[in-house]
């Protein structure tokens, strides 16, 4: 959650990887596809300029800059991040967030604070918010690890409330009970 007046951060693209080529191409490692468009303008090594060429694939894109001539050059960028101002990233669909817009953001069941979001991460089969949890005394709420990962899944958030600064969750769905408190021993001994 970005505070009202500071600038927007810049949106993490990926990073340059491995040379494509000798016309100055290259891997992109750890994409984000939608930032990656032919015609947009990345900072790299702090340097603005433009893709001028995209292919590949989302997955594994490649691509080349404006004023990256050649695999020399392509190679002195290897490791640094490309970035994309967020007033020039495309549009997000209703219902999607950049991840700095959640971080920050309390964690609730119910009217219990479950924690904070740290950060989102990428997990193989959807992304993620990592939580830490809120303490008490010298332990994690209900003396449980403290992060939380809460899988960003239908049955795992009941609702996103990010203007709010507010994030909705069913830690029963998560297995810790919860406002439902519907733990596997409800369900133990049936249709045995």
């Amino acid at each position: 959650m970005t505070m009202e007046g500071d600038p927007p951060p810049d949106l993490q693209a990926g990073r340059v990887g491995r040379a494509h080529g000798l016309d100055g191409s290259f891997y992109v490692t750890s994409p984000r596809p939608q930032l990656l468009v032919l015609g947009t303008s990345v900072t790299v090594a702090g340097r603005r300029a433009e893709i001028v060429r995209r292919a590949g694939t989302d997955g594994r894109p490649i691509v080349r800059l404006e004023g990256i001539e050649d695999r020399a050059a392509a190679d002195a960028l290897r490791g640094m991040a490309l970035t994309v101002k967020e007033r020039e990233a495309p549009a997000l669909a209703e219902g999607e967030w950049w991840a700095h817009e959640l971080e920050g953001c309390a964690v609730v069941d119910g009217e219990r604070l479950i924690g904070t979001v740290i950060r989102m991460i990428e997990l193989p089969s959807c992304e993620a918010l990592e939580v830490h949890r809120e303490m008490t005394g010298s332990q994690p709420t209900g003396s449980h690890p403290p992060v939380l990962l809460v899988p960003m899944v239908k049955d795992a958030i009941r609702r996103m409330a990010v203007e709010e600064g507010r994030i909705e969750v069913d830690m029963g769905f998560l297995g810790e009970g919860g406002s439902d408190e519907g733990g596997p021993e409800a369900g133990e001994g049936e249709g045995q």
